[in-house]
């Protein structure tokens, strides 16, 4: 459950966030309609889709998401064998329903994802696919690109396979009931094997020295009256489905090398400065990196709940930069490698969602059987990298401009209260070309309401401080706040200085 919200119940607050929201859409270009010819093709592919002759709808799918989701990518059903494990994972069958090189198609390049705002989703694919004909909905027979994997009783995959087939879930539940009912010792067996299969992995994960930041998690709601944010801590059981996720990546990933044709979701190891940094800064806040672990390893071991661990976790983010797209058809890429991951991996499970997911999975359906990878995904993979690197610049920008936003119009009315915050980011200390007036700006996390914001002041990463909020401007999507003890100078802020 969360365990901080704020709402925002001020008429005139709501109204300049409306507007706020409005314009940011239109600053980054952003419309959530579809052309006629798009939606026109769309009723076509609806009505005159090819459905796979394969019949796996006798399986016991569920999907897992949060609430209120619509467009869901993938089911998931787990077996016990007598060698460990069977795992089938479903994925919409996305390319049914879109014709190469077709309206649906080139909008789909254009935008690459689909943008998510406190106002409304920016759909990759137009509604009446993503969130219903394509879309895994409970109890409704639908196609999808099912992977059957084979693990050991370590979780390792012994076998794979990927084919066609129509599918039917059974139940869509929220990662909040699926924790509820892990914990209260009376889950259906699908469940069960969920936890078992995702401890498994995780314990793989760390012996292949993979990594993750598994910081508290904030969300923008709208109840159709109100906005909030929601903070809360990531559960067991999103670690324990993303690693389904993950294996499937993988697997798919390996499947693409051992083929020679493809598109993988790479990102460099840390360079030895962002290292040396992030364990200059662990000594600093009295949680040493022992030399002989795995950075991973180690980020695993942080307790988020303790300011200290919390802003070093915020720190780690230096190391998990560069991630980016690698086509590749004939000649093997130099780098292949996702480093945080500690493994070559693909995005193929959220075509709903995700323009690239889509070509992978048709190059992994033909590398499974055998067959020639279709022209139309040859010739799109040298423009892969570039639509979609661009299109998660769009959504970032999106989702912090739109954070941006809401945090300023929730503190519209506290502006010269005081607060409880952690240091997470420490401002960095004046240099020999620092101007004369130059005032420190770090990172703070309100205690109550848990809100990230900059704070000006000379800071040290995982201090705890007394802070005023002196400037929330919901048309400039900014919100400040100052150090309490005096005005702010500038001055040496501490060995953990420039964590940010």
């Amino acid at each position: 459950m969360p365990y901080s919200h704020l709402d925002l119940s001020n008429r005139n607050s709501q109204l300049q966030l409306t507007r706020a929201l409005h314009l940011l859409r239109e600053e980054l270009g952003l419309e959530a309609g579809f052309p006629p010819d798009v939606l026109a093709e769309a009723r076509q592919a609806i009505a005159q889709h090819s459905r796979p002759t394969t019949d796996l709808t006798e399986l016991g799918f569920i999907t897992i998401d949060p609430p209120g989701s619509t467009d869901l990518d993938q089911a998931v059903h787990l077996e016990r064998t007598t060698a460990g494990y069977r795992v089938w994972y479903a994925i919409a069958d996305v390319p049914a329903f879109v014709t190469p090189g077709g309206a649906i198609d080139r909008e789909a390049r254009r935008r690459g994802q689909t943008v998510y705002a406190p106002d409304g989703r920016i759909s990759l694919h137009p509604e009446l696919i993503s969130e219903d004909a394509a879309s895994l909905l409970p109890g409704l027979v639908r196609p999808a690109y099912v992977w059957q994997f084979d693990l050991d009783e370590t979780g390792a995959v012994q076998d794979m396979d990927l084919r066609r087939a129509l599918i039917r879930s059974r139940a869509q539940l929220t990662y909040e009931q699926v924790q509820r009912d892990i914990d209260s010792g009376g889950a259906p067996e699908n469940l069960v094997l969920l936890r078992e299969v995702g401890l498994l992995r995780i314990e793989l994960e760390r012996l292949r020295g993979g990594a993750s930041l598994s910081l508290p998690e904030q969300e923008i709601a709208n109840d159709g009256d109100r906005y909030f944010i929601l903070t809360s801590p990531p559960l067991p059981a999103e670690a324990w489905n993303a690693q389904i996720s993950l294996l499937t990546g993988m697997a798919a990933a390996q499947l693409m090398i051992d083929g020679k044709i493809g598109v993988l979701r790479t990102m460099p190891p840390p360079d030895q400065e962002s290292v040396a940094r992030f364990r200059h800064q662990a000594r600093v806040l009295g949680k040493p990196w022992p030399e002989d672990m795995a950075y991973g390893e180690f980020l695993r071991g942080l307790d988020t709940t303790e300011p200290r661990q919390l802003s070093l976790m915020h720190a780690a983010a230096s190391l998990f930069r560069g991630a980016g797209y690698t086509a590749f058809d004939g000649d093997l890429p130099a780098a292949m490698s996702q480093a945080a991951i500690a493994a070559p991996y693909a995005h193929t499970t959220a075509p709903l969602r995700r323009l690239v997911d889509r070509f992978v999975l048709v190059i992994c359906a033909a590398l499974c059987e055998n067959t020639e990878v279709p022209g139309w995904v040859r010739d799109a993979l040298p423009e892969l990298n570039s639509l979609m690197n661009s299109s998660n610049q769009l959504s970032s920008r999106m989702e912090r401009g739109a954070l941006d936003a809401v945090e300023a119009a929730l503190l519209s009315n506290l502006v010269g209260q005081e607060f409880d915050a952690v240091v997470i980011a420490g401002s960095k200390p004046p240099n020999g070309n620092t101007p004369a007036d130059y005032i420190p700006v770090g990172t703070i996390q309100l205690a109550d309401p848990a809100v990230e914001a900059r704070c000006e002041g000379s800071l040290l990463a995982g201090e705890k401080v007394r802070v005023r909020l002196v400037r929330a401007d919901i048309a400039a999507r900014i919100t400040r706040f100052e150090l309490i003890n005096g005005a702010p100078t500038p001055g040496v802020s501490g060995t953990a200085a420039g964590a940010g």
